[in-house]
Parts: C-alpha cells; structure tokens; sequence
C-alpha cells in the first residue's frame, strides 16, 4: 500500500475546506508535510501530535468534552502551498499551525487582521517571543535564539566566553528556517572573540553535500554546529562520518537530532549531539495512555520504532502545550467551544509547572514553562542529547538559555519589525 493510500485509508484528509467543519468542535488545523523533501522528519512529528489529538477523543470526548478536529492541509514544506492552505482553513479555525518558518513569516501580518493565533512550538520567528508587538503569535516552549544561546554555552563549558580563539562551523539550510539563530551567533562571536564561518547548503544540496565538507575539512573548525533539516541531515551526518570528522565536535538543533538520520551510520555516529526541549519517555503515563486509546486499537498511522523516537514523542508535547491553551481559555471563558481571540488568552496563560506535568503523564517530556501576555515562548529551557550507536540518551542537566542576551536582540527586532511594516499594532498595556 502506498503512504497516500495508507493516509486515506486512515480517513487522514490532505487538504480540508471550512466548510467541512461540524458546529460542535475544535477546529484546530495543521499545514502538515507528509510528502516532499522533508516528509522523513515531517511525519513522525505530525503523528505523535494526530496521535496525541485522537487519544483525548477517544479518552475524554474532546477536551472539556468538545471533540477536535485536527484535519490535516498538506503542503510539501512549500510557503506558497502553505498560505493557501492557511486561507483554506483560517474561516472557522481557532489557530493556525504553519510547519515552516517561511510559511509563518507570510501569514504573520495577517494574523492581526483575521485574529487567529499562530502555533509554531520550536519553530518560526525568533522575535515572535515579543508578545506586546506578536500578539497572536506564538513560538513557545523554545525559540531558535535560545537554542543557539544553549549550545554555545554548552560548548563554551558555560558560557560562551569560553569558545574565545576557537572558529565554530554553521552548516544550515539555506532558507529562512536556517537563518534564524545567524543574529545571536554573529553577535555572540563578536562580543567573545570566536571565529563564526556560515556554511549554507541549498535546497538542492541536501542530499549532496560534498562542496559544504570540503569547505569544512579545509577549515577545520574546532565544531560544527548544524541547523538542519529533512534530507540534509542525513545527507550531513553521512558526510561527517565519511569525512571523519570528530562527532562529539558536532551539535545540531533539535530538528537536526532525528533517530531515524543517525540509524543510518550506526555506531559510526556515536557522540553527535542535539539540544532539545524535548526528550522521549516510552514508559511514562502519557505514552501508556496513547498506547491504549489509539495505538492498541489500530487508529494509529505510527510504526513501533518511530512511537519511542524523538521526532513523534515530540509531537505528542505540541499538541499537549495546544490542548492546555484551550483548557486555559475554556475555564477563563466559561465556554467549552472557545474562539480564536479566547484560545489567544489561553495560550498567554500556559502554566506547564511540574506537578501538571505529572497529571498529564508527562513528566520529563519537556520542562516546566509558563507563557504571559508579554512573553509568548516561555524559554523551558531542555537537554543536550547525545547518539549512543543505537538511540539518543540524555547528556546533559538541564540547560537554560542566557536571557540577558536574548531578550534585547527580541525587543530590538520586533521593534525593527514593526516600524517596517507600520502601521502595526501594539499591546502597550501587555506587561509580564
């Protein structure tokens, strides 16, 4: 059977229209990615959060006893296919999950006029932190900022002070997913005196990456750190191994620490690493519950090997961070069937603290974190983890990102932001 025979089969629509929503439900789309370039790390992360969506209908009806439509609008990781099927479903939807920094960078400014918020976990505008200029934007547990802050201390011992005299490789996809922690770095190796060498690599240069190996085997850089994703990590990871390249000397974000890209070199890739905000646990409450109401029963579209991976663990956190902004608004509210501009307000108002965690089932998926009015991503914080020939453990405490740095380059830029495309609104009134 193919994969698109497999989706239909699993009644898992590509592309939806408003009007195929009911009146009594959570229309909660998302602008997946099954298909193209990036379907190998796009799938698992959209199945662990469907998977996630389908154990809370079977188990509770819904989320306060509202059933969820999480239709699915595929768009192959294309920003032009992505708006459209944000336009597809925006009508009665209560937010918008774009999948792609380059599809949330277009529908931003439209957020202010249709007022539905925007759901990027990880992903998107680093700046969009700011929630006083992004009012309906939102980028929580972590933005790209803090996960550079978070790997340059980790390599530095600490702080990045101690990477002084060192010279660090940035291999990223040439998009603006990969640009993203380009200010934080640049300013970081200014201010501490480490040598920063920007390495694109290409859309059509993921699988083939030879040129971008050779640049980093005549440069010789004490790390590489890889902001990656779909082919280009495996095609990266290959290359390193290939190449010999000290893999304990290579870090990549948490889109770059895919289970099923280090397979592929085995034992050959012990020692690379990846900073994460999330981290699997199999055993955990939450998984048991999955297991039980969606993966037992058949509704499931996930292999076993991909359910106890990073990539589909992860899932299940987004769409547990989006279920708790609803709960949120419908308690503020008094209203089960919330609306776009209440789910805004529950999502200012994420409160993830150890002991919800622990109800969930959750404890040690992701780390305690809470969102407000001004601050839209709520910088969790997470672990580094490391490839150990077989899966990825974790190696490391828990790490913070340094704020003091980073939340002057967020003010700046989303100051920046909004006097280029003025007039933007601004909640002046939004404190903490």
């Amino acid at each position: 059977m193919t994969y698109l025979k497999k989706l239909a089969a699993a009644g898992l629509a590509l592309a939806v229209t408003a009007g195929a929503v009911s009146a009594q439900e959570l229309y909660t789309p998302n602008l997946s990615y099954r298909t193209g370039p990036f379907a190998a790390t796009g799938i698992p992360l959209m199945n662990g959060q469907r998977d996630y969506m389908l154990m809370l209908n079977a188990r509770d009806g819904g989320i306060g006893g509202v059933p969820v439509n999480f239709e699915e609008c595929e768009t192959g990781y294309s920003t032009e296919k992505g708006v459209e099927c944000y336009e597809r479903t925006k009508g009665n939807a209560i937010v918008t999950q774009p999948w792609s920094t380059g599809i949330t960078l277009q529908v931003l400014p439209k957020t202010n006029v249709d007022e539905i918020p925007i759901l990027a976990p990880g992903y998107g505008f680093s700046p969009m932190a700011d929630g006083k200029v992004f009012q309906w934007a939102f980028n929580m547990p972590l933005g790209y900022w803090d996960g550079a802050s978070m790997i340059l201390n980790e390599l530095g011992g600490g702080s990045p002070a101690g990477l002084a005299g060192k010279k660090i490789a940035f291999l990223h996809l040439d998009h603006p997913f990969g640009k993203e922690p380009l200010p934080l770095l640049e300013a970081m190796a200014a201010e501490h005196g480490f040598e920063l060498v920007p390495i694109p690599v290409g859309l059509s240069e993921m699988q083939n990456q030879s040129a971008q190996w050779l640049q980093i085997r005549r440069e010789r850089p004490d790390y590489v750190i890889m902001w990656g994703w779909g082919a280009m990590n495996a095609g990266a990871i290959t290359e390193a191994v290939k190449t010999r390249y000290p893999m304990d000397q290579f870090v990549g974000v948490w889109w770059s620490g895919h289970d099923a890209d280090l397979r592929q070199v085995g034992m050959d890739g012990k020692g690379y690493r990846s900073i994460s905000w999330s981290m699997p646990q199999p055993d955990g409450g939450l998984m048991a519950d999955v297991r039980q109401h969606v993966i037992d029963p058949g509704a499931s579209m996930a292999s076993e090997e991909e359910i106890n991976g990073v990539f589909y663990q992860r899932g299940l956190v987004m769409s547990m961070i989006l279920a708790e902004g609803i709960r949120a608004a419908q308690a503020e509210f008094g209203t089960a069937e919330i609306d776009a501009t209440q789910l805004r307000w529950g999502l200012e108002h994420i409160n993830l603290t150890a002991e919800r965690l622990e109800e969930l089932g959750a404890t040690g998926m992701v780390a305690p974190f809470s969102t407000s009015c001004a601050n839209h991503t709520g910088h969790a914080g997470g672990w580094m983890l490391q490839w150990d020939g077989e899966k990825f453990v974790q190696a490391s405490d828990h790490l913070t990102p340094d704020l003091s740095v980073i939340n002057p380059l967020i003010e700046s830029a989303a100051a920046e932001y909004a006097a280029a495309n003025a007039p933007w609104p601004v909640n002046e009134a939004c404190e903490g």
